[in-house]
């Protein structure tokens, strides 16, 4: 299948020798990076029109954190923090919209108020309802790899051969999102650094990349400021940026199609300082 197209609510997104950048809008108080910064929704509006003029592709909003140990809110409230922005934006922006979120209600709502895609972590595993949400509206769906919840995923994170059953556990999802009646060109694919891996299995995926692109399906990733970064270069906030930088060029170059980043106007010029 090719990989070169995503089809999503609405239309298609292609590229060409740059990857997509999705920027991230978290609207939440205790999301890793930036919780709390944009959970009014003026401000998280703000940051998502400054994301676009850095250049962002597509703003992925969020409103329930899923880092390590992340406790579960409620559809209410996820809804309650998301919708706002979502529908400020859309009444603003050209670019797709992606909702990040692993409910069915949260993510309906989302699409009724503008969203086009679905980011699901849980890759359609965390609520039954959600494999029918996605085709009813002909979103784009993106499905990542997890094991367990955020709260529990780092006790699983325990492979024989991590890539090889990654690649074999997204396959299982992809496969189950076609029988739910999802177009698989709707479909791209997201191997989830830092979700039930350890920083050596986050390394091993990034050196293996280049073997999701036998699922078919455009590859995401997420490594904006990840703790696997931090424990390379130390926490300083400069020297974790460049890393996601960096790291984003060598993802590129082995074909990865989207990168979710924080860090849009930075990684932009990475590309275009090295990709030519």
């Amino acid at each position: 299948m090719d990989d070169s197209i995503w089809h999503i609510r609405g239309g298609v997104l292609t590229w060409g020798d740059h990857p997509l950048l999705m920027g991230i809008v978290n609207v939440t108080p205790d999301s890793f990076s930036d919780g709390g910064r944009f959970l009014r929704p003026q401000a998280a509006v703000d940051h998502g029109l400054r994301l676009i003029e850095e250049g962002a592709d597509i703003l992925d909003i969020g409103g329930q954190s899923t880092r390590p140990g992340a406790e579960p809110v409620s559809a209410e409230e996820e809804s309650h923090r998301v919708l706002p922005v979502i529908e400020g934006l859309a009444k603003r922006v050209s670019i797709p919209i992606s909702i990040d979120t692993t409910k069915a209600a949260v993510a309906r709502a989302a699409i009724q108020a503008g969203a086009v895609i679905v980011n699901d972590v849980s890759a359609l595993s965390s609520d039954p309802q959600m494999a029918a949400v996605v085709p009813e509206y002909r979103a784009g769906v993106c499905l990542m790899h997890m094991r367990g919840t955020p709260r529990t995923m780092q006790s699983l994170a325990a492979y024989q051969d991590v890539v090889t059953e990654v690649l074999a556990e997204l396959r299982v999802r992809l496969d189950a999102a076609q029988a739910a009646g999802i177009d698989p060109r709707a479909v791209a694919i997201d191997p989830g650094l830092g979700f039930a891996k350890t920083p050596r299995h986050n390394w091993e995926l990034v050196a293996n990349i280049r073997r999701f692109r036998e699922l078919g399906r455009p590859i995401l990733v997420g490594h904006s400021r990840k703790r696997f970064l931090r424990e390379m270069v130390g926490e300083d906030t400069g020297d974790v940026r460049r890393a996601t930088a960096g790291l984003a060029v060598l993802l590129a170059a082995a074909g990865v199609r989207i990168l979710r980043v924080h860090d849009v106007g930075l990684v932009r010029q990475a590309l275009a300082a090295t990709m030519r």
